[in-house]
Order: C-alpha cells, then structure tokens, then sequence
C-alpha cells in the first residue's frame, strides 16, 4: 500500500489572491499596514494562529487577526470574481491515482476542517481523499503530526508514503516524518526555498509529478529523497 498526501494552498489550489486579500481586510480591522504579497504568501501552510505569529509577532493581536481573517475569508468567497481555481492537471492526476490499485490519496493542510470540507463539496472528493490532516487535527506544518497520523490512520509506512506540496513547511514536515518530500514549483514560494528545506524531486507540472509519482508507486527506492 502506497500514500500519496498533498497540500491544499499552492499545491493543488491557486489560493493566493483571496488569501491576499482576506489578509490586507484582517490587517485593516486592526489598524495596522498589510504585509506586502510576497510575505503574505510566504506563510501560506501554517496554521492560522502561527502565520499571523510570524506577520506580527507574539505580541501582536494574533486571536483578533485570525478572526478576522476568517470572516474575511468567508466574506470574500462568496463572490465568483474570488474563485480559486485548480491548477492545470490536477484532475486528471487525482482521476489517475485514484485508478492505481493499492494507492491511497490524502490532504495535509494548515487549512481549516471547514475549509477543506468547502473545497470538497465545490470539486464533488469526498470520495477521493482516504486521509484528511488539516489545522484542527495537528500541530502546524512543519511538525509532522499530520503526516504521522495520516500513516498511523491508513497504515501505511514512511517508505511508502510521499508528501506533495509547494512550500518550505511542507517539505520539513515530510522530512521530519520520515517521508518522500515532492515540491511543486507553481506554488507561493520560491523553489529556492523548496530545496533548502531538504525537498526531493522538484517538479514543473502535473505531467512531471505524474511521472515521479508512477515511479514512486512501482519502485519507491530509485527516486532520491
């Protein structure tokens, strides 16, 4: 049995304005100057409370930021001109994962249990996914509870376990759990940042992750960690 987990922001889902822009709208609610984009998004894969630690400080208001941040979030979903659309090539490579026999799928995400369960109801997974890791069930990214209880939930081990995502967060958490770490390059942040925090394969499209993953799934061994 092989696990493929995959983030959600930047990795399967191109988040970024709305994350922006619900960011500046929390920012606002208390007075204070927004982060430039660059750095909103280079927090993008902690949890709410810890990305908002490192915008602020531990002395800001982090408990208000994040409320608000919520609200703003919700608020700016409900208009179509906020869409956050799948990258190209994500469906047919879940569509072909879900086909190979003995292969489960999974999320680990610093998203919210209702976040992801949004992002289910819009793209009709409930069935795709075998493992959900999200903010509420773990420590954030990247301590590797999420994964480690990915594996311990599907009985799979880290051998047989890959991490798909874009950031710095997701690749220390794969490495700290013992697992493949895959980076995507279509992300938030830089590949650069990607391979100091000790990713495997980089790759540029769903194509090429497809063919690390095939690999993956018949001879976990030849690809390099």
């Amino acid at each position: 049995m092989k696990l493929v987990l995959f983030d959600v922001d930047g990795t399967l889902v191109d988040s970024q304005n709305i994350i922006v822009a619900a960011q500046r709208m929390a920012f606002a609610a208390h007075g204070l100057e927004p982060p430039s984009r660059e750095r909103s998004l280079s927090i993008v894969g902690l949890s709410l409370a810890e990305a908002f630690t490192v915008l602020v400080g531990p002395k800001g208001p982090i408990t208000g930021l994040v409320e608000a941040y919520k609200a703003s979030f919700h608020t700016l979903r409900q208009d179509p001109a906020n869409a956050e659309p799948l990258f190209p090539g994500v469906e047919g490579c879940l569509e072909w994962l879900r086909g190979h026999e003995g292969t489960r799928l999974g999320i680990a995400t610093g998203k919210s249990r209702r976040g992801v369960a949004h992002l289910l109801d819009r793209h009709g997974w409930h069935d795709v996914f075998s493992v959900i890791q999200t903010a509420d069930d773990a420590p954030s990214k990247p301590h590797p509870g999420m994964i480690l209880q990915a594996m311990s939930e599907t009985g799979v081990h880290p051998g047989d376990t890959v991490m798909v995502g874009d950031s710095s967060f997701d690749m220390g958490m794969a490495r700290a759990a013992g697992v493949l770490p895959v980076g995507v390059s279509w992300g938030f942040q830089p590949v650069a940042a990607l391979t100091e925090a000790g990713a495997g394969p980089i790759v540029n499209s769903y194509a090429e992750l497809e063919t690390v993953l095939r690999e993956f799934l018949t001879e976990p061994s030849k690809i390099s960690a």
